[in-house]
């Protein structure tokens, strides 16, 4: 039985690590996978060392108070990774993390490759060297990364985005959209904004309260808005509820795959991340906002280099084409005046979402799962 190690401790590296597990499965690859990850996995025989719910802090102070428990999964990593010796281990964004364990592994002889790369060309890019040194092979999902790679004589391979797989070609057919949507209670005249205050508790207390009052606004304006709060894969919806005491609105709360929740919308309001790219390719016009705190920023302002824009999608098509606003600029203020203009300039908001059809040719072609699968059966007995 191949035994290999899998660390991903985010929403949007869950979603692929479940796809790889869930491929080997209908394929009949003898895998015995263990590592970090989510309770789905789990259910496709995953043993969980490191739940990943647990593990999606951002932010020195989170970082630190969750400190004691990161620790102890790091060692059971380590421990587990020496006593079984997997074929191989791949590591999954989280960079802070995965790097440390990287060279860990590297030290016991365990070939480490890093799928769902970290944005290393954008900021610190001295972790370059750290991954040249300790991993065998980084997947990446953007080409525009691949020059990056070569540049430093670090083994890449261009997969494409695992997320075209997870957009069913229904989800842009109007007809099945409007029955969705009044399976969910929707109305055919209403306006749907959806909210998307991201995966991590930061992030949550960052911008879910900022969200919720752009909200209570557009809807003292728009007596046909309806908000839909959608809740991240890895994210528990209880989490939400001191935030909603006093919002006194027409809200729905839903946790789904993401794709199936975002197709409902009309608008977004959207923490940046992976997610601003799934409402890019399912074409919702977005406003982007991130926030961190003071010293996290102002450290994000030092190391990152470059980069014109922190929003996926921006990032992408080289252009503002959604806006974006970080730290104090993110305020309910902005964030009001940038959603309106959606409503009340239609021709905006079509120019934008024939922006957005852009997308999709920056990101290979379907069947990232596949071709990383392939490329990892060199470290497997199969």
């Amino acid at each position: 039985m191949n035994e290999v190690m899998i660390v991903a401790a985010e929403a949007s590296s869950v979603t692929y690590a479940q796809r790889l597990l869930e491929y080997w499965k209908k394929n009949n690859v003898q895998i015995k996978a263990f590592g970090v990850g989510s309770k789905e996995m789990e259910g496709l025989g995953f043993e969980r060392l490191g739940k990943a719910e647990e593990m999606a802090v951002v932010g020195a102070a989170e970082i630190i108070s969750a400190y004691g428990r990161l620790k102890k999964v790091f060692d059971d990593l380590v421990e587990a990774a020496a006593k079984r010796q997997p074929r191989v281990a791949i590591v999954m964004d989280y960079p802070e993390f995965n790097l440390m364990l990287a060279k860990k592994l590297h030290g016991l002889g365990v070939p480490v490759v890093y799928y769902i790369s970290p944005q290393v060309w954008a900021w610190r890019k001295g972790r370059v060297q750290t991954i040249k040194k300790y991993c065998k092979k980084v997947f990446v999902l953007f080409p525009f990364e691949v020059p990056f790679y070569e540049e430093h004589h670090v083994p890449c391979e261009f997969v494409g985005h695992p997320i075209l797989d997870e957009l069913d070609d229904q989800l842009y057919a109007e007809d099945y959209r409007k029955l969705r949507r009044n399976q969910c209670g929707i109305r055919d005249d209403e306006i749907v904004l959806g909210l998307m205050p991201g995966s991590r508790n930061l992030e949550l207390k960052q911008h879910f309260s900022i969200q919720l009052e752009v909200a209570r606004r557009l809807a003292k304006k728009y007596n046909n808005l309806k908000i839909l709060i959608m809740v991240a894969p890895t994210f528990d919806k209880e989490k939400l509820e001191p935030y909603l005491e006093d919002f006194r609105l027409d809200y729905m709360v839903m946790k789904d795959d993401p794709s199936r929740m975002i197709h409902l919308t009309d608008y977004v309001i959207v923490a940046s991340g992976t997610a601003t790219l799934m409402v890019g390719l399912l074409l919702k016009p977005m406003v982007i906002m991130y926030r961190m705190k003071f010293l996290t920023g102002l450290f994000a302002l030092i190391f990152v280099r470059g980069v014109k824009f922190f929003g996926l999608v921006n990032l992408i098509l080289g252009r503002e084409v959604c806006p974006e606003r970080w730290q104090s600029e993110a305020n309910p203020d902005t964030i009001f005046a940038l959603m309106d203009r959606y409503f009340q300039e239609p021709e905006y908001a079509g120019q934008v979402r024939n922006e957005l059809k852009g997308l999709r040719q920056h990101l290979g072609d379907r069947g990232a799962t596949a071709r990383v699968a392939k490329s990892l059966a060199e470290y497997l007995n199969t």
